[in-house]
């Protein structure tokens, strides 16, 4: 990448920074302002040498941290009164929206092959309460209801990614869903499981029993942050998968040290402070990168059917699983099509795309379904980025006159950490 890229960014994310009030205000959130930014550099008429290496680094680089924040930041004893229902979303309801997406891809693109349907259903199944980071701050919502999109954003990602990195491995494989294939991508998975597990458990104990008297002020955060790199290559030089292997370290370090996560006793910085801030940095990167690589060329490129899929997975293939999901919950009906319509499409479906570009071949199907998550992802962050905070409003205040039971149960208040950040920045997936 060159200098005068890396230094554009820079002056970009201090600019951005300095006003990011106003911009807040005027609900342009940060994938808006740097999506935008990288389209029109991307549409300039000049050449854009990026280094395909360096954008595949960034791009597993951030969804490392991502997921191993995300799962660190889960507190399963907070969770008592609200597990029920994350465990619908999760379990029913995100299995519901992949499967739902594989067969809408299977009936507007039949050329894509199988793999290529499951990646795209499988890409665009997180959330990213980031980009309505409204509905999880906002107090006017009912606390149950921003925690369990909280906690659903946090963890659906790190779910989600193993049948991507399958569907990539199986559609660029010589003997595609052979035996083989599946066996190896097994294998994979329970390597990345076993060290993630491992390291992220040891790693999160020796932090906690030296935290107090042998860890000079403020370094915590720079222990914890190495931890994810730790597990992630650790993976990768083992022959495991190392975004699996960096989500479950996340939970196992919140497990085994459950005190560092509000705060490094030395000097009261939260442990996981350094990792969200970097995570946010490389996130407006990597926004930045999906405007000059994806969106400044999608005008020209996408068909009829990457609209119809786009919409379809904003509302029914989203909305539906979800309604699914939450029968029988007692949850009402304005609550299930809130939850249902905040479900925004972002970093995580931006950093999938750019895995399996630079793992596959691109031919005429591949491209289609590269488009298909773009205007996905452009949509989300537009739609859900200027209705977040106005319908969270609409939404609470149809709460507080109505005063449903189930929806106003007691819970624990979203935590500090990225999503904090995010009300800003809102770059990256939600932090519960």
């Amino acid at each position: 990448m060159s200098a005068t890229a890396v230094a554009v960014f820079a002056l970009a994310v201090i600019a951005f920074v300095s006003q990011s009030r106003r911009l807040d205000r005027a609900h342009l959130t940060a994938p808006i302002v740097f999506t935008t930014l990288g389209t029109l550099i991307g549409l300039l008429p000049v050449g854009h040498h990026v280094d395909e290496s360096v954008v595949h680094d960034l791009a597993e680089i951030t969804l490392a941290l991502v997921l191993f924040h995300d799962a660190a930041q889960v507190r399963p004893r907070q969770l008592e009164s609200d597990a029920g229902l994350c465990a619908r979303l999760l379990l029913i309801g995100l299995p519901l929206t992949v499967i739902a997406g594989y067969a809408a891809a299977r009936l507007l693109y039949p050329g894509a092959g199988v793999w290529l349907a499951l990646l795209l259903g499988a890409s665009l199944a997180p959330t990213d309460a980031g980009l309505g980071a409204a509905t999880v701050l906002d107090p006017v919502v009912p606390v149950r209801v921003r925690r369990i999109l909280n906690v659903e954003s946090g963890l659906n990602d790190g779910l989600a990614t193993p049948v991507v990195l399958f569907a990539v491995a199986a559609a660029g494989g010589t003997h595609v869903g052979t035996v083989g294939t599946i066996g190896s991508a097994a294998v994979e998975l329970a390597l990345g499981v076993l060290i993630g597990a491992v390291l992220g458990a040891l790693t999160g104990r020796v932090l906690a029993l030296t935290s107090a008297n042998r860890v000079e002020p403020g370094l915590l955060s720079v222990a914890t942050l190495a931890v994810p790199l730790a597990c992630y290559f650790s993976a990768l030089v083992l022959h495991g998968n190392g975004f699996v292997a960096a989500f479950v370290s996340g939970t196992a370090f919140g497990a085994a040290a459950p005190g560092l996560r509000d705060g490094d006793p030395t000097s009261r910085q939260p442990a996981l402070e350094l990792t969200a801030w970097i995570s946010v940095l490389l996130g407006l990167a990597v926004w930045g990168l999906f405007g000059v690589l994806a969106v400044a060329h999608l005008a020209t490129d996408f068909t009829w059917r990457t609209v119809v899929f786009a919409v379809a997975s904003l509302t029914v293939l989203r909305m539906l699983p979800v309604a699914l999901a939450l029968v029988g919950s007692g949850m009402k009906r304005p609550t299930v099509a809130f939850v249902g319509w905040f479900g925004p499409r972002g970093l995580a479906s931006v950093i999938f795309a750019l895995i399996a570009v630079e793992a596959l071949p691109m031919d005429a199907a591949l491209h289609e379904v590269m488009d298909t998550i773009t205007l996905t992802v452009v949509l989300s962050v537009v739609l859900h980025g200027i209705t977040a905070e106005p319908w969270a409003r609409r939404y609470g205040a149809w709460a507080e006159r109505t005063r449903p039971a189930e929806e106003l149960a007691d819970s624990v208040e979203p935590g500090p950490g990225r999503g904090r950040a995010r009300r800003r920045l809102s770059p990256a997936s939600s932090s519960p």
